[in-house]
């Protein structure tokens, strides 16, 4: 899930596991702080637009504590009726994507009309304002929402996976 959609509780999970902060819970709580503070940015006024695109394993993951699922997928299906944000749902269907096993992708646009493209994998992030990079991230960024659902669709199926975990 990207950390921008996170619980607090979903990101303590996710920051606490082996394979990020060992042991030391002042670091994950100083992680958990910045990352619910990144969210701010989502509910300042005027808010910015911003569109995610999640694969659909990432609904089939639950954390390890039903409540936390339970309340990082209604939270995920509250964001998605934000009038400034679009959530969509890369289903398995899709198939071979260009974003698979790379990590996720930030497209930033400022008002004066300049971009910049953040990718993340497990281990390192980077920062491009090059043009011919962003715009090439840009391409596979539209690849990427053309074979993903509908924001309605996706909310659907955010109320699906919720159905399915009730029953």
């Amino acid at each position: 899930m990207p950390g921008l959609l996170q619980t607090e509780e979903f990101a303590r999970e996710v920051l606490s596991g082996p394979q990020t902060t060992a042991d030391n819970s002042d670091d994950v709580e100083e992680q958990v702080a910045a990352r619910l503070g990144r969210q701010l940015l989502l509910r300042k006024e005027p808010a910015p637009g911003a569109r995610f695109i999640i694969d659909e394993p990432a609904f089939r993951r639950p954390s390890a504590t039903a409540e936390i699922w339970d309340g990082q997928l209604l939270h995920i299906e509250a964001v998605a009726q934000w009038p400034d944000v679009a959530v969509q749902v890369l289903p398995f269907s899709a198939g071979v994507h260009p974003f698979m096993g790379k990590g996720s992708l930030t497209l930033l646009r400022q008002e004066d009309g300049s971009a910049a493209a953040y990718t993340e994998g497990d281990s390192s992030g980077l920062l491009t304002d090059e043009p011919e990079a962003v715009l090439r991230h840009r391409l596979s960024y539209d690849l990427l929402r053309d074979l993903a659902l509908s924001p309605s669709d996706s909310l659907t199926f955010i109320r699906d996976v919720l159905e399915e975990r009730r029953s």
